[in-house]
């Protein structure tokens, strides 16, 4: 699975994408809000987790991360 971080500009925000090895997005939400969009892919428990990557992760970097 891959991490995404992207720099929101003026009155877009901050933006996460989650991505599987074939690089189809799995998910897309705000740096500030990823609760709903973790548990509808089922790593609602692995949030902590994936938020620590995301907070020490530079915007516009690709992480490559095993859960």
């Amino acid at each position: 699975m891959y991490v995404i971080k992207v720099k929101g500009v003026a009155k877009i925000p901050d933006y996460v994408q989650l991505r599987d090895d074939s690089f189809t997005l799995l998910a897309y939400f705000r740096v500030d809000r990823p609760d709903k969009s973790l548990d509808k892919i089922g790593l609602g428990g692995k949030a902590d987790q994936i938020m620590k990557i995301v907070n020490e992760l530079p915007f516009g970097q690709i992480k490559k991360i095993e859960l």
